[in-house]
């Protein structure tokens, strides 16, 4: 199998451009290899992030895989309705139960909480966009079986800024 494609844009190059802030990793570097523990070991990494504009009703995080030899990328995590006064995840926290107020949707694996990274053996290495949302509503009042792709498009019109963190892994 020929696993030779192009490499996929940034997937937040083509939506409206918004301000950044800080999002900070004790655990994950951009563009460095990721530890196992966050690919096979479904681990999610520590985040923090800093520096988001006043007016921050809640957050959106999420991991998406722009790589994946799919169409679409594959999503390995997404919470939505992350109050605006949480302003970091621990080590492992896509396995423990959510935040006050969180929802966590179902990944691209059918599993609410965090999917490791899991490139084809042979393919190149993978970019794994954490990305965190600062949005100007509470809640982006999402329906019960709301996928990731379905709260990205929600959030449009709500992006006060964005941080990213893009960490790689390869099998």
């Amino acid at each position: 199998m020929n696993l030779e494609r192009p490499v996929a844009p940034d997937p937040y190059a083509l939506l409206p451009q918004v301000p950044s802030f800080e999002l900070t990793s004790t655990d994950v570097a951009e563009g460095e290899p990721m530890a196992e523990a966050h690919a096979g070991g479904n681990t999610s990494p520590q985040l923090s992030w800093s520096g988001f504009p006043e007016g921050t009703r809640s957050f959106l995080v999420n991991c998406f895989d722009p790589d994946a030899p799919t169409p679409a990328g594959f999503w390995h995590w997404t919470l939505v309705d992350v109050p605006a006064d949480v302003t970091s995840l621990p080590t492992g926290a896509g396995a423990q139960p959510a935040p006050r107020g969180v929802t966590v949707l179902r990944n691209d694996m059918g599993t609410a909480d965090y999917t490791g990274a899991a490139p084809p053996p042979g393919d190149r290495a993978h970019r794994y966009v954490f990305a965190v949302h600062a949005l100007d509503v509470e809640s982006l009042g999402l329906p019960e079986g709301a996928t990731a792709t379905v709260a990205a498009f929600a959030s449009l019109g709500h992006v006060l800024a964005r941080a990213t963190l893009t960490p790689v892994f390869a099998r």
